[in-house]
């Protein structure tokens, strides 16, 4: 419709100028090649102003449309924001009824689990008294006395160095060292994957320090972290190895916001002030990654926090951040005082939790502990598993990650994913002590 109406309009100018053209001829007698000039012009100027009015006409229409697309994308924010609030106060309504289904269910299942302790109370007082009647009937066989234990024990048995790669080092050349390694950059980073089990489908990462010495030589944490912690280096190895588990973490999510890092911290860092509120700020400037960066203590670290420490890790849990607990000992873990004090990960070796005399000192049955883990929000995670059998029999206590040589040893982090330094755009501060 719009066409034909053009087209009308056109001929009309056309038959216009024509007109005009005729009657400068006909009338005024001018010349037929002035009259054809002058109604030429007049037919360009009605061209023009035509093509003036109607590109006004356009702009006009489309500020108009322009003004609906604007008016309809605030209808649509406003509807948005109105599903999101009706989202958040759903999910607070089912949060409420989740929590009261487990005050009704836990009473319930701690009563099941002291039965079950009952059960194999009675079960190991029988088992000892038929050894007991089987040793009375049984003829006693000769025993071999032990070797008597010497009386001047070797000097490398009195105080055995922190780690043979030392050898020769006073204490104070092996701190040396390791501030050394820390100042030329040689503390290095390897990452050991998490696994879902039986996917072996890799969800996370433990980060993990090496100290690499002048001559190359790679030494594991396990040998040199006390001694840097005695001499006050830790707070600085933490620095050092929370920055760059920082950039690890963000080459992470660019590739799947599936996978997290397990980030070791020692319990001198959260009690550090110095040290402790660089890490708080570091922290600040990348909340975006808090549910994808976990940090990890030890059990002992843990049993021996003071108020300074628990502050320390209410601190980094209101900024979103979560905890785990590696080098358990043993299976006398309140799973709910973890779950108070934000840990939502717990690392126990798969030996331990194989050990059938584990749960004669515990309360409960190794093969149960990850269903009570699960039922305050703590994840079980068996580490140091290191062949197939392992993989079997945990499957049978119902363990969802696991870690080991099996899987894969630690490997040395590449260095183009460490590469930056400095300031950024997020604020982030260098580590201290990097060369």
């Amino acid at each position: 419709m719009r066409r034909i109406s053009a087209i009308f309009v056109a001929v009309c100018m056309v038959i216009v100028a024509g007109s005009f053209g005729a009657v400068l001829y006909l009338g005024l007698k001018f010349d037929a090649g002035s009259a054809a000039t002058v109604a030429l012009a007049a037919l360009t100027a009605m061209v023009l102003v035509g093509t003036v009015r109607g590109r006004q006409r356009d702009r006009g229409q489309v500020e108009d449309q322009i003004a609906d697309l604007s008016r309809g994308t605030a209808d649509l924010a406003r509807q948005v924001a109105e599903t999101s609030r009706r989202l958040s106060a759903m999910e607070s309504k089912v949060d409420g009824t989740m929590n009261r289904v487990h005050g009704a269910v836990d009473p319930l299942a701690t009563e099941i689990g002291e039965l079950g302790v009952l059960v194999r109370q009675i079960a190991e007082t029988v088992a000892g008294h038929a050894a007991a009647l089987q040793q009375a009937i049984a003829a006693p066989s000769p025993v071999a006395p032990p070797p008597a234990a010497p009386s001047n024990p070797a000097p490398a048995e009195r105080a055995a160095p922190t780690s043979r790669r030392f050898r020769g080092l006073s204490r104070e050349g092996i701190v040396e060292l390791i501030g050394k390694a820390a100042d030329a950059n040689r503390i290095d980073l390897y990452l050991q994957p998490i696994v879902t089990l039986p996917q072996r489908k890799v969800r996370y990462y433990e980060a993990l320090s090496r100290l690499r010495t002048e001559d190359g030589e790679v030494i594991p944490a396990a040998d040199f972290i006390d001694v840097a912690e005695d001499a006050g280096l830790l707070p600085k190895l933490d620095n050092l190895l929370l920055f760059r588990c920082v950039q690890v973490t963000r080459r992470l999510q660019l590739k799947s916001r599936d996978v997290g890092l397990f980030c070791n911290i020692g319990a001198s860092t959260l009690s550090d002030p110095v040290y402790f509120r660089q890490v708080l700020d570091f922290m600040d400037a990348n909340r975006a990654l808090a549910g994808s960066l976990m940090f990890e203590f030890t059990e002992r670290a843990y049993r021996a926090f003071t108020p300074l420490e628990h502050e320390a890790l209410a601190a980094l849990a209101e900024r979103g951040f979560r905890f785990s607990m590696d080098h358990v000992t043993d299976l006398r873990l309140e799973p709910k005082d973890l779950a108070a004090h934000w840990f939502r990960f717990l690392k126990v070796p798969a030996a331990l939790l194989l050990n059938p005399a584990a749960g004669a000192n515990s309360d409960i049955h190794p093969g149960d502990y990850a269903d009570l883990l699960a039922r305050s929000g703590v994840d079980l995670v068996a580490e140091r598993i290191e062949n197939e059998s392992m993989v079997v029999n945990l499957l049978d206590y119902d363990v969802r990650f696991g870690q080991g040589f099996l899987f894969s040893p630690p490997r040395p982090v590449r260095a183009e994913a460490l590469q930056g330094g400095g300031t950024d755009e997020t604020g982030e501060l260098a580590p201290t002590g990097t060369g």
